[in-house]
């Protein structure tokens, strides 16, 4: 197999149920009878498997999907200067989730004429969010307002979610109590 610069290969090797060991490129495994019990343990060894160009595989750690770097802004912004009353928002260690949610809160706003986001890459947990809005206020002024609605609804929905898990837990117990007393007659 000819080797590409700059990418990882790594060699799996399963042993099937009679011991036997097989060694091939995982770009062209085949799982044979007898292995299928160890292909997810093959697929997560092959994730942690070290290589001579970086030491270890090109997954990122867990952590650094979310903790922030130091010296790390957890949002960088800039003017978008070919488009008037527009700027650009860089969110990093976010994914489509707050995204989607932002995209959403900010087009229901009157001001507010565009707003879309984008994922650079699959891989980067950031994504830029672009706002444009009527000049009555600023794309930054836009977002911030965006993001106390949502803090908002979010402690409404907190607040009716406790109230209604209360209520389902009340209800709950006395009807515990009721069948416990029927039972005693």
């Amino acid at each position: 197999m000819a080797e590409t610069p700059g990418f990882n290969h790594h060699k799996i090797v399963a042993k099937d149920t009679a011991g036997s060991s097989s060694s091939q490129d995982d770009s062209h495994l085949h799982i044979q009878p007898g292995q299928q019990s160890l292909a997810l343990q093959n697929a997560v060894e092959s994730s942690h498997v070290a290589t001579p160009d970086h030491g270890e595989s090109n997954i990122p750690s867990r952590f650094e999907l979310f903790l922030l770097g130091p010296g790390e802004h957890k949002v960088d912004c800039e003017v978008d200067t070919r488009i008037p009353n527009s700027m650009m928002f860089t969110f990093h260690k976010e994914d489509h989730t707050l995204g989607n949610l932002l995209r959403s809160r900010l087009l229901t706003s009157p001001h507010v004429y565009f707003s879309a986001y984008r994922v650079p890459h699959p891989l980067v947990s950031d994504f830029e969010l672009r706002i444009q809005t009527d000049g009555e206020i600023t794309p930054k002024a836009a977002l911030v307002q965006a993001c106390r609605d949502i803090v908002q609804d979010l402690g409404k929905l907190g607040r009716e979610f406790t109230k209604e898990w209360e209520l389902r837990r009340m209800v709950t117990q006395e009807g515990q109590r009721g069948a416990g007393a029927g039972g005693d007659v």
